[in-house]
């Protein structure tokens, strides 16, 4: 309906609202098949009055407020609504580009329907996932609905000014402004239909032939006739290569997916929460391998969801391509979780906690993805990432045991030592007791989706001296429309991934230039660009863990001081070291104003610290690192916030800092940090709170752990 009226109305988009509003007012006062009163009459007791209402959009001169003796004693304006706080309307005047409310006005109604419109010719397109979709019997199961609540008038909404982009799938999307070119080149089909008529159709065949034959062994679903008063939830196929560490095609994976959007909250599922492993909590354990030199193998279910109980009544579409020819009419009823459900991860999680303990495994409480088992010398640490299982333990056979073990239970594939996990590739030199981790294959692919390939190599991720502020976001229309091509909050979510798993070293660039997407200016993207082309020249790095005599946790605390142009605020940083190698780390705007830098250096401790005590718990219930039993060392370099941290002193200066900074006293003094003196130049922090000279920055990243492998340590 709203998208009618927008389509025959001379309004520009932006005044869908308006028409989101009147549509369900209308819709309000209109009646219904199944009750002989309108949903208004249910609702307020009164019938409605529909006298007042217009044809929205339709022209009309409202009197202007004492008007000069020469001037129109009309403007001509156009109706987009109605006020409901007083009686009238509300009307749009283009040449002052403003919305006012007006208690009548001359409605020019025959004209607006008696215009000729455009002849457009319209392809007709259908959509082939929804083709065999039952339709609605508007005679069924509204009289409940109806009875409870009309449709509520929609407040009218600020329409985003973010800009769009359509999703990868459509190929590519080029833009001439800033030599901005995203490609996608995996030809992967969207539909069933591409998957059939493209080249590779045996290849997609057989893989939907393997989901059906999974769905038919864990029995999945009945095929039943439709209950009355039941509308089936669709499904379709998902098609995705999967590649290797070097990029190159490895499998083609298909996923039949239930349209889970079409969910009842109450009725189709109740809870959806379910825990992921942390990648901070996988570094931490593969930290732990490096030194200790334990196995690290990879596991993978398949069909993961499928093994989930589903408890809730479910009704599905038979799978486009394999709908039974003797039951086409039957939906089907599901016994178990499939993809797309919105409760699918949680039953599948469920399950596997529930079979994982029966093993011997215990679940850590401060991860709730992370398992060990521990007899005597023997140590066995499960991570389970949706349906990703690493297996890490110092007993070969053990480890085969517990393979076996989740073999009987799930659908398994057994991928040998591990290589390559979450798009981060494994390397490991056994004999130095070394373990690197790179992105360097996904660091490419986002180069080459954002034209960066051949771009020149940048030697900071920021440079010293740039100031972002909101003073460089586009002022005119021209420049506003300019920066809606460019692809500003993609290329930041591409970036902060690697930043995310392993690559703290963009931490502060990215911080500063993701507070601009919203509205971001040619300033700003030229700043992303440069996180760009750093990364392309250090895309082979890895994240080294290895080389250290002792498994012992040390974190690194700092703050710039009002580094925010816009607002004053200061920034935080820390990152937490584990044999060699950076396993936590963060670098964010502060959340208050500070007045003083050793009250920035407060805040960021008291944040750091409080990491601080979940790593201290994490690795302590390991119960494989024995240094962990005395205070995680937190360094910093501002002897005012050292004292702080310890005491509450000089009263004038700390008076005003909130309660809940001060919680590090409690901390220390309970044995969990212990805060020492660092001298800057050795602060391995900084470079997360401010752009720094190219060798200070290389030589903190160095002692992060970020090299290359044939480095000398």
């Amino acid at each position: 309906m709203v998208r009618s009226m927008m389509s025959h109305a001379d309004l520009p988009v932006s005044f869908w609202g308006f028409a989101l509003e009147t549509a369900a007012m209308t819709l309000n006062r209109a009646p219904t098949k199944t009750v002989l009163k309108t949903p208004y009459e249910i609702w307020t007791g009164k019938r409605p009055s529909m006298s007042f209402i217009k044809i929205w959009g339709c022209e009309a001169y409202v009197r202007r407020q004492m008007p000069d003796k020469l001037e129109p004693k009309s403007n001509k304006c156009y109706l987009v609504g109605y006020p409901k706080e007083t009686k009238g309307y509300y009307f749009y005047l283009p040449s002052e580009g403003k919305v006012f409310v007006a208690r009548t006005g001359v409605f020019l109604e025959k004209e607006f329907l008696s215009r000729k419109t455009e002849k457009v010719e319209l392809e007709e397109v259908q959509d082939p996932q929804v083709v065999n979709e039952p339709k609605l019997d508007s005679e069924t199961g509204l009289q409940d609905v109806v009875a409870r609540e009309p449709a509520r008038e929609a407040q009218v909404l600020r329409r985003s000014g973010r800009p769009r982009f359509e999703p990868e799938r459509y190929g590519f999307l080029v833009s001439q402004i800033g030599n901005v070119l995203l490609m996608d080149h995996d030809d992967e089909p969207a539909t069933y239909q591409e998957a059939m008529n493209g080249p590779e159709s045996d290849k997609w065949l057989e893989a939907m032939k393997s989901e059906m034959d999974s769905m038919y062994a864990n029995q999945v679903w009945n095929l039943v006739e439709p209950p009355e008063g039941v509308r089936p939830i669709g499904c379709k196929w998902v098609f995705k290569k999967k590649t290797d560490m070097d990029g190159n095609v490895q499998t083609f994976k298909r996923r039949l997916v239930a349209k889970g959007f079409r969910q009842i909250h109450g009725i189709d599922y109740d809870e959806t929460f379910s825990p992921v492993a942390m990648v901070k909590s996988i570094r931490i354990l593969l930290a732990i391998a490096a030194y200790y030199d334990y196995e690290i193998w990879q596991m993978d279910v398949k069909t993961a969801f499928l093994n989930g109980n589903l408890l809730e009544e479910v009704y599905m579409t038979q799978p486009e391509g394999f709908v039974s020819p003797n039951e086409a009419t039957k939906i089907c009823k599901l016994n178990k979780s499939i993809y797309g459900l919105k409760q699918a991860s949680r039953s599948w999680n469920l399950r596997f906690d529930e079979k994982i303990k029966e093993f011997g495994f215990i679940k850590n409480e401060d991860e709730p993805c992370v398992y060990k088992r521990i007899s005597g010398s023997i140590v066995v640490f499960l991570i389970l990432y949706v349906d990703d299982i690493l297996l890490i333990g110092n007993d070969i056979p053990t480890l085969k045991v517990v393979k076996n073990n989740l073999g009987n239970c799930f659908s398994m594939k057994d991928l040998g030592e591990a290589t390559y996990i979450l798009g981060i590739k494994i390397y490991r030199d056994r004999s130095k007791k070394l373990l690197g981790l790179t992105q360097s294959t996904y660091i490419e692919k986002v180069l080459k989706r954002f034209n960066m390939l051949e771009s020149k190599k940048g030697f900071l991720p920021m440079s010293h001296g740039v100031n972002l502020s909101k003073d460089q976001c586009p002022i005119s229309c021209e420049d506003k429309d300019r920066m809606k091509l460019i692809p500003y909050a993609s290329a930041i979510g591409s970036i902060m991934y690697a930043m995310l798993c392993t690559r703290p070293d963009v931490s502060f660039a990215l911080s500063m230039t993701s507070r601009y997407q919203s509205d971001p200016g040619e300033c700003h993207w030229i700043a992303v660009k440069n996180i760009l082309k750093y990364l392309r020249r250090t895309k082979d790095v890895f994240l080294v863990y290895g080389g250290e005599e002792e498994l012992v946790v040390s974190g690194y605390t700092d703050a710039s001081f009002q580094t925010d142009r816009d607002d004053s605020k200061s920034q935080s940083g820390f990152v937490f070291c584990l044999n060699g190698g950076a396993v936590s780390w963060k670098s964010s705007k502060q959340e208050i104003v500070a007045d003083s830098t050793t009250e920035a250096e407060y805040i960021a401790a008291a944040n750091a610290a409080k990491e601080a005590v979940w790593i201290r718990k994490f690795i302590g219930e390991l119960d494989v690192v024995p240094s962990i039993v005395g205070p995680v060392v937190l360094y910093c370099d501002n002897n005012g916030a050292i004292a702080q941290s310890k005491e509450p002193r000089s009263h004038q200066r700390s008076k005003h800092i909130l309660r809940r900074f001060h919680l590090i006293r409690e901390i220390v003094e309970r044995g969990d940090v212990n805060i020492c003196r660092v001298p800057t130049e050795e602060n391995i922090a900084d470079p997360l709170t401010k752009p720094l000279a190219q060798r200070k920055h290389d030589g903190h990243t160095r002692s992060m752990g970020i090299r290359y492998l044939n480095d000398q340590v």
